[in-house]
This record gives C-alpha cells, sequence and structure tokens, in this order.
C-alpha cells in the first residue's frame, strides 16, 4: 500500500508541474465556458423548450461536452506508463517492493485525481445559475456523478493504451481509437433491432448514461458498469505492464 501511496503522489505531483497539464486546464475550461455561454443564450430564447436548464444540457447534451473528454483523456494519460518505458526508469520502478498491480492503481488514482480537478471550476456554473433562479441539487449531483464516473472509465482505458508503447502520440492515438468505439456504440444502438442485442448496447451506452444522469437518474447498473469496465482495464494494464516490463 505504501508503494501505490508514494506512486500516487510521484505522479499526482508530476501532474501540477506539467506544462500540458495546465494547457488542458485552460483548454477545458476554455471550451466549457464557450458551451455555457451558448447554453443560456439559446434558453435566453424565447423559443427554446421551458423544461430545459442549463446544468441539464451542460451534463453531455452537447457535442462539445465529448468532444472535450475524448481529447483530454488521451494526452492526461499518453505518458503514465509509455514515459516509464522510453525513459527506461520501468526496470529500477519494476524492482522496487511494488506489483505491476499497485503501479497501475497508483497511477490511475493520479490521473482520476488530476481529472477530477479540472471539473471543480464548472462549479462556478452552477453558482450562477443558482443566483439567478432555483437550482435542483439532485439532476447536478448525478451530473458530476456521470462526469466522473465516465472519466474513470476512459483514464482506465488511457492507461492501457499507454501501457502497449513507449511513444506517448503513438499512446494517445491507440487511447483516442478504443474511446471512439464507446462513442459508436451510440451508433450502432440506432441501428440494431434485434432485442437482446439493443438491451446489451443500450447498457454501454454512455450517452444514453449522461441523459439520464443529467436528469437526476441515478441506475446502479450504470455504477456497477464504470467500476466494472474501469477494473478490467486497469487488470489488463498490469499484465501488460509484467509481460513488457524488460523488453
Amino acid at each position: 500500500m505504501s508503494g501505490m501511496l508514494a506512486i500516487f503522489e510521484r505522479e499526482l505531483r508530476a501532474y501540477f508541474f506539467s506544462a500540458m497539464a495546465w494547457v488542458v486546464l485552460a483548454f477545458l475550461l476554455l471550451i466549457n465556458g464557450y458551451v455555457f455561454a451558448i447554453i443560456l443564450s439559446f434558453l435566453n430564447d424565447p423559443m427554446s423548450p421551458g423544461s430545459a436548464t442549463p446544468m441539464r444540457l451542460f451534463f453531455g447534451d452537447t457535442f462539445f461536452f465529448w468532444l472535450v473528454l475524448i481529447f483530454i483523456v488521451p494526452v492526461l494519460t499518453m505518458r503514465l506508463l509509455s514515459e516509464e518505458r522510453k525513459s527506461g526508469t520501468i526496470e529500477s520502478l519494476m524492482t522496487a517492493p511494488v506489483s505491476e498491480v499497485q503501479v497501475v492503481v497508483g497511477k490511475y488514482l493520479a490521473a482520476l485525481a488530476f481529472y477530477t480537478f479540472l471539473w471543480l471550476p464548472t462549479l462556478v456554473y452552477v453558482l450562477l445559475v443558482a443566483q439567478h433562479s432555483s437550482v435542483d441539487w439532485g439532476p447536478i449531483a448525478s451530473g458530476y456523478l456521470g462526469i466522473f464516473g465516465i472519466g474513470s472509465v476512459f483514464i482506465a482505458v488511457g492507461l492501457f493504451g499507454s501501457s502497449f508503447t513507449k511513444n506517448q502520440i503513438v499512446a494517445a492515438v491507440v487511447t483516442f481509437a478504443m474511446l471512439m468505439f464507446f462513442f459508436a456504440i451510440y451508433f450502432i444502438d440506432s441501428l440494431v433491432t434485434t432485442q437482446v442485442i439493443k438491451d446489451i448496447l443500450s447498457y454501454m451506452n454512455l450517452l444514453q448514461h449522461m441523459e439520464e444522469l443529467g436528469k437526476g437518474i441515478v441506475d446502479s447498473r450504470r455504477l456497477v458498469y464504470y467500476l466494472s469496465t474501469s477494473v478490467l482495464f486497469l487488470f489488463l494494464s498490469s499484465r501488460v505492464l509484467a509481460a513488457k516490463k524488460w523488453s
């Protein structure tokens, strides 16, 4: 446990001292601020639906929300294991009294913690809305739960992508390709007519997840999906690390 915590602290410090991480934060703030301004402008239009709320639209109802996720996660995760292999520090790391699982989990938790930090400034939007109208805190809490849950899956996928190569750009491209599969499920789901397959795809459809969570609907099956998928990719990462640590 102490070895995992040491790796977590080292990786988290690396994020906060990395110029790229702050570029990601600036990018996220810029895009989210732009999207929120568009949402407010849309809702101020007399023709806009009265049932819509700013935060409900913010949580996954725009293309930009998913665009942000699919680009920032590969950037956040591409260096986690590929940099260790490229610099040769993976050998010294793996000869220390830590297991592959501890290395993977420590790095994963650091990336997830920094990912969570990136979304904290968006709480300002909630406060702005609360100053000018009544706020239903349930859907807001579940919306942020969805951001955290989907982020936990994507970061686990990104860590897995980083375990394959010494090249960070290649790791980012591999992660991007795998994340695109999750978005492809939405389109496949709309084309499938077989009910059993449609139910399976619906269970995996992250866009549907965010739609429900943005409305305040928390289905425990979604949470199980986030946890189980994250654990699966962390396990796969540890196996790849064990197989390639001397290569």
